[in-house]
């Protein structure tokens, strides 16, 4: 597919903002599988900018309003083509995965922080998932699929600074809360994980030329000898209608949109996302 995505955020500064400092991830990689065709990133006022990959790969956009402001909006529009393939590569088993050798490559995406970290009881389960299942795929969608089956996808029952031990004594989270469930579950039992941050066309079946109101999505990749993605929303692979925007260890790293200002008492920030197929 070849998509179009068009993500405004706008902010309003009650008593106005006299400079604002700014991070924006908010521009999808060319990768296996995903090639951006065009990128366009307009902030308004006019600030001063400059980009940068950050360590995880992400490109990130800093930009500095200096002069005084009431309002600031941000508007993020990317052109992809997307073809999921397959990884080639060999799938590990069990003794591969817990190789020294590994462990030290991928010691940040094993880390277990408290964002990530599972009840007790969720812990004995997925301890249970890794001892029964007879390699690493099949234990990472195991947790995928119970994620899936018991954490109910209810909006506005979480905020970005929650917790996965939190959703899932709620049963109830989004879509970054059921992938910070899975990366604790994978890591737990020692898959190496990340989260990824993108969007998703919300049709199962895109009408080229329909222009409709899409959504940011995350979603969760694990190394067993190649990175290998799953949707545990929807308990699927990602698939051509996902685009990728950024990956790191949870979702701190990975905002689409984060600063600070001066100025003003509180602000007030609205999101609309827009996504067109194109062929």
């Amino acid at each position: 597919m070849q998509l179009k995505v068009v993500h405004t955020t706008g902010f309003t500064y009650d008593g106005g903002a006299a400079t604002s400092f700014n991070e924006a991830r908010l521009t999808p990689q060319t990768l296996n599988g995903q090639i951006v065709v065009h990128t366009r990133l307009d902030v308004h006022p006019t600030p001063w900018t400059w980009s940068y990959r950050d360590y995880w790969g992400t490109q990130v956009t800093a930009f500095e309003v200096l002069d005084p402001h009431d309002s600031l909006t941000v508007t993020a529009t990317a052109t992809v083509h997307t073809q999921r393939i397959e990884p080639t590569a060999d799938r590990l088993s069990w003794d591969d995965l817990r190789a020294e050798k590994v462990a030290d490559q991928f010691c940040e995406l094993l880390h277990i922080r408290d964002r990530v970290r599972p009840p007790e009881d969720l812990s004995s389960r997925y301890a249970e998932i890794g001892r029964s299942s007879p390699d690493p795929e099949s234990a990472a969608r195991a947790i995928c699929s119970l994620v899936h089956d018991e954490v109910d996808y209810v909006v506005g029952s979480t905020d970005v600074h929650g917790r996965a031990a939190e959703a899932w004594e709620a049963r109830a989270g989004v879509c970054q809360d059921m992938a910070h469930l899975v990366i604790g579950g994978l890591r737990q039992i020692g898959i190496p994980a990340r989260y990824v941050s993108g969007y998703l066309h919300p049709e199962s079946d895109p009408q080229i030329g329909e222009n409709v109101r899409g959504e940011s999505h995350a979603w969760v990749e694990w190394w067993d000898g190649a990175w290998r993605g799953w949707d545990p929303t929807n308990n699927t692979a990602p698939a051509d209608r996902h685009i990728v925007v950024a990956t790191g260890r949870n979702y701190a790293d990975v905002k689409p949109l984060s600063g600070i200002f001066t100025g003003a008492g509180k602000s007030t920030m609205s999101v609309d996302v827009q996504v067109t197929r194109l062929g």
